[in-house]
């Protein structure tokens, strides 16, 4: 019975933190054609919403990764294996709801994979991590996808303003505000084939663990990926409006002609990597996208003081959520194991950070539209006390 009750509340944790990664990831998408007016903040989460819960369903090779890749299934096989996959989830979620709360775009994928790795060391060992494939599969791409996808979007934003010359000014601003919706749309697609599947991956673990599924004929259950689906779009939905602020406002002034190139180069590497089976960050793609878009049309119009803040939390994201995990799995086990008291303490207490965290994010809150209205000119209120772009600051 205590096995159960642990296996339940492993996917209510796992629903969860899939309702975080959407609203915390809204921005990845969408965050540039609401900064150009190219759609208005409610339609395009709702479009988002639907095309993250559509990408669900492409493949599975990023869940196989996070089920098969990151650490050994036989050290689920004890009793304790449920028990540590949902420390790795609170970890995971505490860590994407504080950043989440600083308005700061991290990455949810690295934080479920910091407290995967976190939770495992502390309660086995180090020596059950695959460190390999961790580096093939996580580090390596997360290092280079930014480098990819900002090169990408510097040369298609110096492209589009060359043909801005050509086509006419009203006629291609035009036509780049039409071609990045579905650009933007791209994206959402995208995130959907690869962080939705992050979330599959962790529930496969858990039914790894519990023994119902196996690990070397390895399947997705159909209602897994449909309940994934449901969570990430249902939390896309809801609009993270506090980092979509970020993302399409603070770290550059985003015209139609560069929103275009960053979310065209962002779909391509996000596209790829879900291909190949890296769970790679969509937030870290997105955002040096946005960064090559500012660098394409001028060399000096990136706020590199935002980037220095993203790119603290892109680095210390595994480690702090693998802190995190860990100190999750300590305090369950504290409470004893098998039993499941464990599992609903630690459960209890990350909902009553999650309301505290919620409850505070209250007094300064950012909605759709704040957003709707000062897209076209983010900077003349920036210093402004009360202004959205002062308050995410």
């Amino acid at each position: 019975m205590g096995s159960e009750l642990v296996l339940i509340l492993v996917v209510i944790a796992a629903v969860a933190f899939d309702f975080t990664n959407g609203f915390h990831d809204t921005a990845n998408a969408m965050a540039t054609s609401i900064a150009t007016g190219a759609l208005k903040p409610k339609v395009a989460v709702s479009i988002s919403a639907v095309l993250n819960f559509a990408g669900a369903f492409i493949s599975i090779s990023v869940a196989a990764t996070i089920a098969k890749g990151i650490v050994n299934p036989t050290v689920l096989g004890g009793g304790d294996g449920l028990e540590l996959v949902l420390a790795a989830l609170i970890g995971a979620m505490t860590w994407n709801l504080i950043t989440w709360y600083l308005a700061i775009p991290s990455s949810s994928s690295h934080a479920l994979i910091g407290g995967v790795i976190g939770a495992t060391i502390v309660a086995t060992s180090s020596s059950a991590v695959n460190w390999h494939n961790l580096v093939k599969s996580v580090v390596i791409p997360a290092a280079f996808s930014p480098l990819i996808a900002g090169a990408v979007a510097v040369i298609g934003t110096f492209v589009a303003y060359k043909l801005i010359r050509y086509l006419g000014e009203r006629d291609a601003r035009t036509g780049y505000r039409f071609g990045q919706i579905g650009s933007a749309s791209l994206v959402s697609l995208a995130h959907g084939t690869n962080d939705a599947q992050k979330t599959m991956g962790v529930i496969s673990l858990a039914l790894i663990a519990h023994g119902n599924i196996s690990a070397a004929h390895f399947a997705v259950p159909f209602w897994v990926k449909l309940v994934c689906a449901s969570a990430i779009a249902l939390g896309t939905a809801s609009g993270g409006w506090r980092i979509i602020n970020t993302m399409g406002n603070r770290i550059t002034n985003v015209e139609s002609p560069q929103g275009f190139a960053a979310e065209s180069s962002s779909a391509s590497v996000i596209l790829a990597s879900s291909y190949f089976g890296y769970p790679l960050s969509t937030t870290q793609v997105v955002s040096g996208g946005v960064m090559g878009a500012g660098l394409g049309k001028r060399l000096a119009s990136v706020r590199w003081g935002v980037v220095g803040q993203m790119a603290s939390a892109w680095v210390f994201t595994i480690p702090a959520a693998a802190v995190l995990g860990g100190v999750a799995w300590e305090i369950a086990n504290l409470f004893g194991s098998h039993t499941g008291a464990g599992s609903l303490a630690i459960a209890i207490l990350a909902c009553l950070a999650a309301a505290c965290l919620w409850r505070l994010a209250q007094r300064n809150n950012i909605r759709a539209r704040d957003l709707d209205r000062t897209h076209v000119a983010p900077d003349a209120e920036a210093e402004e006390p009360g202004s959205p772009v002062a308050v995410a600051a």
